[in-house]
């Protein structure tokens, strides 16, 4: 049965458009890798970042206004672009966090809504600063850790995905993630914060 999918090579050629200045290429980008997107604005919304207030479409929507205001950026291949699409994402609903933190600090301000299966979103909220942090000062002390944290925790790629985006071994990657998982626990329960990011499969 014939796929529908586009292959790899129709988005890096669009990606090469959308390098040059072209003005219609990000809007041919996107109809080609919303599937992939989706599945990571599900993902990041699953780990209930920031409270997870906004919806996955509204997620979509935010990252791809913040594209559109990038220009033009240069994309290596398409594994690189969703690496930035995720961190996109990570910001938008970081900013969400920060808002609600925000509020709570300001009493009787006006609560977001969430949804009825969203519980201790304050809590969430609070984790995702605190994650943040911590990986800005990951990324002083050893920035491709940070990178390969950044890779699994937030984009789900898996050993071998992240090894060729960074160009180096699965077996490296596998180090630098059990190095950052026994860091953040160390530095996350220095604030008080017990949870430690783990992918999805582990």
């Amino acid at each position: 049965m014939e796929s529908n999918a586009p292959d790899d090579r129709e988005i890096t050629l669009v990606l090469e458009r959308l390098a040059g200045g072209e003005e219609t290429a990000l809007e041919e980008l996107f109809p080609l890798v919303y599937d992939e997107l989706r599945r990571i604005a599900r993902s990041q919304r699953r780990r209930r970042l920031g409270g997870a207030t906004l919806q996955t479409t509204a997620l979509l929507h935010e990252a791809y206004l913040r594209f559109a205001k990038a220009g033009s950026p240069r994309y290596d291949h398409r594994r690189h672009f969703y690496a930035v699409a995720s961190k996109a994402m990570r910001n938008i609903l970081l900013d969400e966090a920060r808002r609600r933190m925000t509020r709570k600090r300001g009493g009787g301000a006006e609560r977001a809504e969430v949804e009825l299966d969203e519980l201790s979103t304050d809590d969430q909220a609070e984790f995702m600063i605190a994650l943040d942090q911590s990986l800005e000062k990951l990324g002083h002390l050893d920035p491709r850790v940070r990178r390969v944290t950044e890779l699994r925790y937030f984009c789900g790629l898996n050993e071998e995905e992240i090894a060729e985006l960074l160009e180096v071994t699965a077996r490296t990657v596998r180090r630098d993630w059990a190095k950052a998982k026994a860091w953040l626990a160390i530095e996350l329960g220095a604030v008080g914060v017990s949870a430690t990011p783990r992918s999805a499969d582990g």
